[in-house]
């Protein structure tokens, strides 16, 4: 594995780790943390940054990235995507619309599989 690799790994999984626990005491009221969630979540949202950073630096890539009309389209969909995606799971597990929430969460895997080609390409 190389170094770049290695430390993407690391910094990713200490990032994730602190953003979903912070949203996961942000979400759920029996733990009674929303402030303290909120800290968790942003420091786990910091560190992810910070990866995304040293991992160019140590590509040899500027820091920052010069958006295209595809690459704003691409991060748009991606986004609704998410959007769709998590309101259909919202739709399952809180408000009890299973059939409802699983097509809607369907539709929003769909979006997110159409970011493949968009962004990698038909050959």
């Amino acid at each position: 594995m190389s170094k770049k690799n290695f430390v993407t790994l690391i910094l990713s999984t200490v990032g994730g780790i602190l953003f979903a626990i912070g949203m996961c005491m942000c979400l759920l009221p029996e733990w009674n943390a929303f402030a303290q969630g909120v800290v968790i979540a942003a420091v786990g949202a910091v560190i992810l940054l910070i990866m995304v950073i040293v991992r160019r630096k140590m590509e040899g890539k500027p820091v920052i990235v010069k958006l295209s009309g595809k690459t704003i389209g691409s991060i748009l969909l991606g986004i609704v995507g998410a959007l769709v995606l998590g309101v259909g799971m919202c739709m399952v597990m809180v408000w009890e619309m299973l059939i409802q929430g699983i097509l809607v969460g369907i539709v929003g895997i769909v979006l997110l599989l159409c970011l493949i080609p968009l962004i990698k390409g038909l050959k």
